[in-house]
């Protein structure tokens, strides 16, 4: 079989050739004609102002108050409109005249005043103990008795000495008085007189020492029977019964501690050590108060006793001493405490709560509330602060009504609703609509 030919077109003539267009070539010295302008390019202004009516919108719903839930589209807008020009509810308070201290402040540990080790002053056996660990002793009270037989039975050998050796001073001056009488009709010399008189004074002195040993003894019966030498504390027990104690031991047999009163043992800058000093010389009473290690909580209150003899150079500070009753036990041996030394009292300054004090990286300032219930900012002058009050040397009048809280959402002219410090709090709609609900939820109840 042939291969197939493609089909070839039905009539050729039927086409009409078309000649290409060929421009006429330009005579020699004429002038070309100028190209085409190239197309416009679109200006940046249409999308700029396109991007603005974008951001603007976007702000808008971002910053858009969000809709009341359970009302309509209409009445949520009329709340929105309400809400841009209610008040801001803030807590204030009134600016008083007052007093303030002026402080010093230092590092200090709980250091009893009295501190005893009692320890054996003679050798023997513990016998017993009358105390228990962490008692209260008053002083004079038993504490503990060592075995007091060997003493006892020294004191009688060192009596019986002394009967024996009085006897013999007793007839050395019978024979003294003798001898004196003899003397005079020359029966005995001068010799055997003054040997004689020599001989009442040694025994004399041997008499003498035996009751100084009889008293040695008996002070060592005394010291056998152990009793409290301050009134204090007692700590762990250091002997027990049944050891033999010797004065020799270094650890003793307990320790007593004074607690009531107690003093605190605290440091200040030298720089801060003429004012202060001055006042303790002129004889005023200087208030010292004890705070906890975070300086929150008062723990008791005494006054400055003593200053130490001489500045620490390596620190620059000086150590005072300051005594408290500490009648409820608050303060504990060795215990940390910061002290507060008062050293001046100011009277009658203006005085705001220090929550009301507002600072940056130049100033001071407070927001006072005006008579129209709005805000203004006013600049401030500090004087003393302490743990609630500052003193206000310039910018606020007694009287004035600063605001505490809320400062975040005001500006100057800001509008507020004030609740002063003491006052009851205003009821609010929804407190009001609650209390109103629950009235006729009751009287529907009652018809019921």
């Amino acid at each position: 079989m042939e291969p197939q030919r493609p089909a070839t077109p039905a009539s050729v003539e039927s086409r009409t050739p078309v000649a290409p267009v060929i421009p006429a070539p330009s005579p020699p010295g004429a002038q070309r004609p100028a190209p085409p302008p190239p197309p416009r390019r679109h200006r940046l202004w249409p999308w700029i102002l396109l991007l603005a009516i974008l951001g603007g919108g976007f702000y808008y719903w971002i910053k858009r108050p969000a809709p009341p839930s359970g009302e309509s589209a209409a009445k949520g807008g009329g709340r929105r409109a309400q809400e841009a020009n209610a008040a801001a509810p803030v807590d204030a308070a009134k600016a008083v005249k007052g007093n303030i201290g002026v402080y010093v402040t230092g590092l200090g540990a709980v250091t009893p005043i009295y501190t005893v080790t009692v320890k054996t002053q003679v050798n023997g056996q513990l016998m017993q103990i009358y105390y228990k660990e962490g008692d209260m002793v008053h002083k004079g009270d038993t504490l503990a008795d060592i075995d007091p037989r060997p003493y006892q039975a020294q004191l009688t050998q060192y009596e019986g000495q002394l009967l024996r050796d009085q006897a013999t001073l007793d007839n050395a001056r019978i024979d003294q008085k003798r001898y004196e009488t003899l003397i005079k009709t020359d029966a005995v010399t001068e010799q055997q007189l003054a040997t004689q008189i020599a001989t009442v004074k040694s025994d004399e002195g041997i008499v003498k020492n035996d009751q100084g040993l009889i008293d040695a003894v008996k002070v060592n019966l005394i010291y056998c029977h152990i009793t409290a030498p301050i009134t204090g504390r007692i700590g762990l027990r250091l002997v027990d019964p049944g050891n033999i104690v010797q004065t020799s031991d270094s650890t003793g047999l307990l320790v007593i501690t004074q607690l009531q009163p107690i003093s605190v043992i605290f440091t200040i800058a030298e720089d801060q050590l003429p004012t202060v000093y001055a006042k303790q010389r002129a004889g005023q009473t200087l208030p010292v108060d004890a705070f906890d290690r975070d300086m929150k909580k008062k723990l008791a209150s005494g006054t400055l006793t003593t200053i130490d003899n001489e500045i620490d150079q390596t620190t620059g500070t000086v150590k005072l001493r300051a005594t408290f009753d500490n009648s409820k036990d608050e303060l504990f041996p060795n215990q940390f405490v910061n002290a507060r030394l008062l050293e001046q009292e100011k009277r009658g300054v203006v005085l705001v709560p220090s929550a009301a004090v507002q600072r940056n990286s130049s100033m001071a300032y407070v927001y006072v509330v005006k008579p129209d219930s709005t805000v203004t900012l006013r600049t401030v002058k500090l004087g003393t602060s302490d743990d609630n009050n500052t003193e206000i040397t310039s910018g606020v009048n007694e009287g004035d009504v600063v605001v505490l809280t809320g400062v975040d959402k005001l500006q100057e002219g800001s509008k507020v609703e004030v609740h002063l410090e003491g006052a009851p709090a205003p009821a609010t709609p929804a407190a009001n609509s609650a209390k109103n609900q629950t009235r006729s939820n009751k009287s529907g109840k009652t018809s019921k």
